[in-house]
């Protein structure tokens, strides 16, 4: 809801005033950006949770038209083999049939980055993304005569600036290390309070937990993180008492 309800209003949005505009307005089409990257965002995990079975766990139907939905919204998404990358990734995670990792550390995440959207982006799902934005500009248009910056504003950049949230805090930072199998074998979470983590990336962050368990929903994730630390640390504490 929130994310439809954004779209029309934002859409809407009289933007031609705006040069003209004290700062606070500035300040509401900045908010109004964050705002829709971090609600296109939540869409994209949303559908994320689907692929894993836990948003309608009892109507496996439902639960994949919901999916569905979320990642049509978020970029045209096919749900199939968003389901089918995203089962490798769990399967052969930093592998070469991971499709979510490059194992070049030459390329950077720059790099990265580039191979891991390319993984996604196909031509036909380029074809109807961009179809819809002409949509909603032909209709942002009739209700001003700007409309098609306020599709590049509220949904082409909040898109762009999600992929690159979610591939720096749900892929990058969490398996950036396992470039150097020898070193690190497992995912990382990020050292991200709580609210932070949520912020970031709805909790992606804690990717070890994810992937520990992956048929945790996304706000389950804080508490199996702090429930790991707790083990952790018990175990820390285990070893410096054998050791005296």
């Amino acid at each position: 809801m929130g994310w439809m309800g954004s779209l029309i209003g934002l859409l809407s949005w009289d933007l031609s005033a705006i040069p003209q505009a004290g700062p606070l307005i500035w300040l509401a089409l900045f908010f109004g950006v964050v705002g829709r990257t971090l609600l296109q965002t939540g869409l994209f995990i949303v559908g994320h949770d689907s692929m894993h079975g836990v948003l309608w766990p009892d109507w496996p139907y439902g639960n994949a038209l919901l999916g569905r939905i979320a990642l049509g919204l978020y970029a045209a998404l096919p749900y199939r083999a968003c389901c089918r990358n995203h089962q490798h990734h769990h399967l052969f995670t930093a592998s070469a049939t991971d499709p979510d990792f490059h194992g070049d550390l030459a390329s950077g995440a720059v790099g990265w980055y580039v191979r891991f959207m390319a993984g996604y982006l196909t031509w036909g799902q380029m074809a109807r993304l961009l179809a819809g934005w002409a949509l909603l500009a032909f209709l942002a248009c009739s209700m001003n005569p700007i409309g098609w910056i306020n599709v590049l504003l509220f949904c082409t950049l909040p898109l762009l600036l999600s992929s690159l949230q979610l591939f720096v805090f749900g892929t990058y930072l969490p398996h950036r290390d396992q470039r150097l199998p020898m070193l690190r074998k497992h995912a990382d979470s990020l050292e991200l309070a709580p609210w932070l983590s949520l912020l970031a990336c709805f909790h992606f962050g804690y990717h070890r937990e994810h992937h520990d368990v992956p048929t945790l929903a996304w706000f389950e994730l804080p508490a199996e993180r702090r429930k790991s630390r707790s083990g952790v640390s018990a175990g820390l504490k285990f070893q410096m008492t054998e050791s005296v």
